[in-house]
């Protein structure tokens, strides 16, 4: 029974290979109509010799209507051929093709045999050709359709047979067996190629499943290779493809973009304070709020660090506010676990195609940007513009000079006295560096220094001033002191700070002479190695100043963390001396050094009045235009030969120096 359950399932074309059936049909196609056209052809042919012999509604008025139907058949799947049906469609036309084609056979063969009668030997040979052309002709258009051309195969060589047998015909019986014999082994060779043709119908489904298996995966892969791993944002990857995918449409389409840089504000701290695990959490908490905000035509990604990224597609006069607004959302506080963290964010903008063509070039020209916001407007947003494309060209011309540059025939260093209160003696010199280029003419310092610390040249450039700095300083009555600047590259390279030492010691001058002047900023990108070098420094004997003091978020902390020996007060303190509060900021400071045993130098001291206030205040040592701007080392000494004094200031040895130390200057 249940062999005959599936039997009939399989004649009725099993809905549960859909797969199967789809092919099947599109097979069938191509191959039914040349069926349809067999018949007819065939019908014809012998209804015509019968014509003469047989009764006309036999030969015409039979064959007229079968035609007509044939016909409509062969036209309905001509029709068919432009169509590509879904499975359950594809069903539904082959089991019509099955029960239509039993049909069909069942009035070809009754025709057919009905002719039989009709005639003599020639005729009924026809007849007997006929049927056999016709049913193995058939089975072979049937052959991706077993189910119809078993049905058509037994509909006609079974009467055929049973037909013969009953006319005692032994002829005849016998080439209706041999039809019948032959239509079985045909029918036999059919369903083995069709049962191949499902395998091989089975394996491109399998296959078609694993390919699309394979394109989820290589999709998903290609997803995860452009998403951050920590916040789930677009990767750096992501940010860059679809930077040079905008570009290549807007050089067709002459559409405007513009490529923001935000960099977080504050997040150095957050991990050196509570660990870089916090620090992960924060900047998941951030990339979260990022993908929450619901800003049209923005696709915010993470480029690696605390730095992430943007792409604004709508009108470029909104670019900026919206820069603007991702900015404060990011500075709103977070809470990490049982903590409330604060981080503030910076941002730069630029616009294609204004700013670059390439993604590269609109890259370098945000973070530009982005780097001016930190420097100038901190937690705000910056515009690529004109002026700092007149200000990148300008830093290129002097990467391109500095690298060809001389720097022992170039470079010259100026000494700024270090006067001491209220005696008003110079103790010593700082000293500092300026470059009279052949090329570009005088260059600023602030200038040429930050495009030697991008350019990785401020380490020979540091020993190189160092070197003269040290042999000039020599050649100056007195054991006076001198300052000297390093840039963070310098306090992180363990190469330079044993080259700085060497040179202390080849031109012999006693290590307690030299003080290294820092910014706790250029400590705080690479505060382990940093502090490293700065003790190997401290531990040959110079001393240590931090300068620009009170002007960071974190510089008591460096008071304790670093071996510093000296503090110089920033002269922006100085310049606002008259209002209470800078003036209760430079006291808190000089008491602050005389408890801790520091030596305290305030800078930028101009005119009388801010040296009287100065005074008043117990302030021990200065330093600022007021006494003598930076000055040429050829002008010092010759002074120094003429009459013994700088700006008519006397100098003095450092013995008085460190008096003025331990009595609490």
């Amino acid at each position: 029974m249940d062999k005959i359950r599936a039997f009939l399932r399989w004649m009725m074309i099993d809905p549960r290979h859909p797969e199967i059936a789809q092919a099947q049909y599109n097979e069938l196609k191509t191959q039914i109509p040349s069926l349809y056209a067999l018949l007819m052809v065939n019908a014809i042919a012998v209804a015509y010799t019968h014509y003469d012999v047989a009764p006309v509604y036999l030969t015409v008025g039979v064959l007229v209507p079968m035609l007509v139907l044939t016909s409509f058949r062969m036209i309905a799947w001509l029709r068919a051929s432009r169509i590509t049906p879904g499975p359950d469609e594809a069903i539904r036309k082959m089991r019509q093709t099955v029960v239509l084609g039993s049909l069909m056979a069942v009035i070809y063969i009754s025709w057919s045999l009905s002719l039989d009668g009709y005639g003599g030997p020639e005729e009924r040979g026809h007849v007997a050709l006929f049927i056999a052309i016709t049913v193995i002709g058939c089975i072979f258009c049937l052959m991706n359709l077993p189910q119809a051309a078993l049905a058509v195969m037994f509909i006609v060589t079974v009467p055929y047979l049973i037909y013969y047998m009953r006319q005692d015909q032994d002829v005849y019986f016998a080439i209706a067996m041999n039809i019948f014999l032959v239509c079985l082994v045909v029918l036999q060779v059919l369903i083995s190629g069709y049962n191949g043709f499902c395998k091989l119908v089975r394996s491109q489904a399998d296959l078609a499943v694993k390919q699309r298996e394979t394109e989820q995966l290589n999709a998903e892969n290609e997803r995860l290779a452009q998403t951050d791993a920590l916040t789930d944002l677009p990767n750096r990857r992501y940010f860059f493809n679809r930077v040079e995918a905008l570009i290549k449409c807007a050089t067709e389409s002459k559409r405007e973009f513009a490529v923001g840089v935000i960099d977080l504000d504050r997040f150095k701290p957050v991990n050196d304070t509570y660990g870089h695990k916090a620090g992960d959490h924060l900047l998941m908490a951030v990339g979260h709020r990022l993908k929450s905000l619901e800003l049209e035509n923005v696709e915010i990604c993470r480029l690696g660090g605390d730095e992430f990224g943007f792409l604004f597609l709508g009108n470029l006069e909104d670019a900026a506010r919206t820069g603007q607004e991702i900015c404060d959302r990011v500075s709103a506080p977070y809470r990490i676990g049982d903590m409330n963290l604060t981080v503030g964010a910076s941002c730069g903008i630029a616009s294609y195609p204004e700013a670059g063509k390439t993604a590269h070039a609109l890259f370098d020209r945000s973070d530009y940007a982005l780097y001016n916001s930190k420097t100038t407007s901190r937690g705000h947003t910056t515009v690529y513009s004109e002026e700092h494309e007149a200000r990148i060209r300008s830093e290129r011309a002097i990467e391109g000079a500095l690298q060809n540059a001389d720097f022992d025939a170039e470079f010259q260093v100026y000494f700024q006295p270090v006067v001491s209160l209220p005696a008003r003696i110079i103790v010593g010199f700082e000293a500092l560096a300026r470059w009279h280029s052949p090329v570009l003419d005088k260059v600023p310092p602030d200038r040429f220094i930050a495009v030697a610390e991008r350019t990785g040249q401020i380490n020979r450039l540091t020993l190189s001033l160092f070197d003269k700095a040290l042999r000039q300083i020599c050649e100056l009555p007195g054991d006076l002191c001198l300052s000297f600047n390093l840039s963070a590259q310098d306090i992180t390279s363990p190469e330079t700070a044993r080259t700085l030492l060497e040179t202390i010691e080849r031109h012999g001058i006693n290590p307690k002479l030299i003080t290294f002047e820092i910014t706790e900023t250029s400590v705080i990108g690479s505060y382990e190695t940093a502090k490293t070098c700065l003790q190997t420094l401290r531990g040959a004997g110079v001393k240590l100043a931090l300068d620009d003091f009170g002007t960071g978020y974190s510089s008591l902390g460096y008071l304790h963390r670093l071996p510093i020996d000296c503090v110089k007060v920033d002269r922006s303190f100085v310049a606002d001396i008259h209002d209470p509060v800078a003036s209760g900021v430079i006291t808190s400071i000089i008491n602050l050094c005389r408890t801790m045993d520091l030596l305290c130098i305030v800078e930028g001291v101009e005119d009388r009045n801010q040296l009287d206030l100065l005074s008043a205040l117990r302030c021990n040592l200065v330093q600022g235009f007021h006494f003598a701007q930076p000055l040429p080392f050829d002008e010092i000494v010759g002074s120094v030969r003429a009459n013994g004094t700088v700006a008519g200031l006397p100098l003095s040895s450092t013995d008085g120096l460190e008096e003025l130390r331990l009595t609490g200057a």
